[in-house]
């Protein structure tokens, strides 16, 4: 596993130009955005600001659910700061290795697959959540579900790449 100076990774995460590269940098806007989801309900979740605007649909009311019970079950905390650490970690994850890590590198793929996979799962069981016990949705929470699919979708092809990788190597190794 060739492991890349500094310089030649601040060279290829900046100026490289890849397929593979160009879903990464998209993934690590997606995650932005959940990060920006989690902070303005963690604002709102936490008294900073005393409102979430919504979009003029009646299914969402983010203050409604951003309040209830559902949000503040776990770990005796707020659930929107966990949104947050989630998505620096999908960043991190999309960040890391270089231009051709798929082959140099092949399970950071691997592993940023596996996370936007935990990701989706994760925000469509709290979407049910959210609509079973309030029967309505938080707009921020569910623009984090479009960001996870779109980003778990986006990790598939060097995901693939990877783990045809990672099986020849097996192969090779048992020859």
């Amino acid at each position: 596993m060739p492991t890349l100076a500094p310089a030649e990774l601040s060279r290829q995460l900046r100026l490289g130009h890849s397929p593979d590269l160009t879903r990464r940098r998209w993934i690590i806007g997606l995650s932005f955005v959940t990060a920006v989801a989690g902070q303005i309900v963690t604002l709102y979740q936490t008294g900073i600001i005393s409102h979430l605007p919504d979009p003029p649909l009646a299914v969402f009311d983010s203050d409604k659910v951003d309040a209830s019970d559902y949000a503040y079950k776990r770990l005796q905390m707020p659930d929107a700061p966990a949104m947050i650490i989630t998505a620096g970690i999908t960043a991190t994850l999309a960040s890391a290795g270089g231009q051709e890590r798929a082959t140099q590198q092949p399970w950071l793929p691997v592993a940023l697959l596996g996370k936007t996979l935990i990701d989706l799962v994760t925000n469509v069981q709290l979407g049910r959540e959210e609509w079973q016990e309030n029967k309505k949705l938080c707009f921020y929470c569910q623009a984090s579900t479009v960001a996870a699919t779109a980003t778990a979708i986006l990790a598939v092809p060097e995901a693939i790449k990877a783990i045809k990788t990672l099986l020849g190597k097996k192969g090779s190794a048992a020859k």
